[in-house]
């Protein structure tokens, strides 16, 4: 598990292809001694860039440094990255993904989207949360006041809150995850609300992406339901990180069911629902993204 590795810095939009940028010039960026100079920031926010990248997955520690992955790539290469300023909230929902999915580098987040499964909430209730589901599964001991930093990062985050405090004056509206709108505070201005529903600006090609990982990750030729809806076992489940109703997810399923290019047959047997993966071979989730991202150019030229 992970906390406290933020500085308290929520994510900017500018940050992701800043850090791309740089480490693709020199690995060991964020421990030279220009680093601040170089991303024009002040050393914590250094850290802080270092940390979302990381918890984001599009960039990874080596032995001399750090290298983008191939999400990295595929998103911000300077000649064919697909959505290099986080223009497309497409590339949002797909970043969502693989930080929520992440438990081992932003386990708050994780922890939000895959366990803490409460329609409505404060700041208090979902810190009691955490800090139990940190007993139960972990030897490491954060203090309480790094969890409740984590805990109040990500509902600045994905909310569309502002906080009062002066020290927080600029640093939460420029954040990239404000924009899938999963969080809103209630009007008491004390109550998180989780958006659960047809996310109707989420493409299904993100979802198949996140399912067709699962498959590979688990080397699994089906995947329940129930699993993929609610995290029941130890993978993330799709349906929860996108905040989707039950009826909504099982209808983004029968239309990926449709598409000819992803391989998922959906059935129903005896009561239990499942996901079966035809193709034996390992999947390409990357290969969906390109289809939305090609027809999203197109479909931009042509307007």
């Amino acid at each position: 598990m992970s906390f406290g590795r933020h500085e308290t810095f929520p994510l900017r939009y500018s940050w992701l292809t800043k850090a791309y940028q740089e480490v693709v010039t020199d690995s060991a960026v964020f421990d030279a001694d220009d680093a601040t100079v170089r991303l024009g920031v002040g050393k914590n926010m250094v850290n802080a860039i270092r940390y979302w990248a990381q918890a984001t997955q599009i960039i990874e520690k080596t032995e001399t440094g750090y290298q983008p992955t191939k999400l990295g790539d595929f998103i911000f290469d300077e000649n064919d990255g697909v959505d290099p300023y986080l223009e497309d909230e497409a590339t949002i929902w797909l970043l969502h993904w693989h930080m929520a999915s992440n438990p081992e580098q932003a386990t708050c987040a994780y922890w939000m989207f895959n366990r803490y499964h409460k329609p409505e909430f404060t700041s208090e209730q979902a810190l009691d949360s955490l800090m139990d589901f940190v007993k139960q599964n972990s030897n490491t001991k954060p203090s309480k006041n790094t969890l409740r930093n984590d805990v109040a990062v990500a509902l600045r985050m994905y909310s569309d809150a502002r906080p009062k405090a002066k020290q927080f004056s600029d640093e939460f509206l420029d954040t990239p995850f404000a924009s899938i709108k999963l969080l809103s505070l209630l009007p008491d201005h004390k109550t998180f609300k989780v958006q659960v529903g047809d996310h109707g600006h989420l493409p299904i090609e993100v979802v198949a992406y996140a399912i067709a990982s699962l498959f590979n990750a688990t080397g699994k030729q089906e995947l329940a339901i129930e699993d993929l809806m609610y995290g029941n076992n130890d993978y993330p489940a799709p349906g929860a990180v996108f905040c989707l109703t039950e009826s909504d997810f099982l209808y983004t399923l029968e239309k990926l069911e449709q598409r000819q290019d992803i391989p998922f047959k959906f059935q129903e047997t005896a009561g239990v629902r499942v996901l079966y993966k035809i193709s034996k071979s390992q999947l390409e989730p990357m290969s969906y993204l390109q289809h939305y991202y090609e027809q999203s150019n197109f479909l931009e030229a042509v307007a």
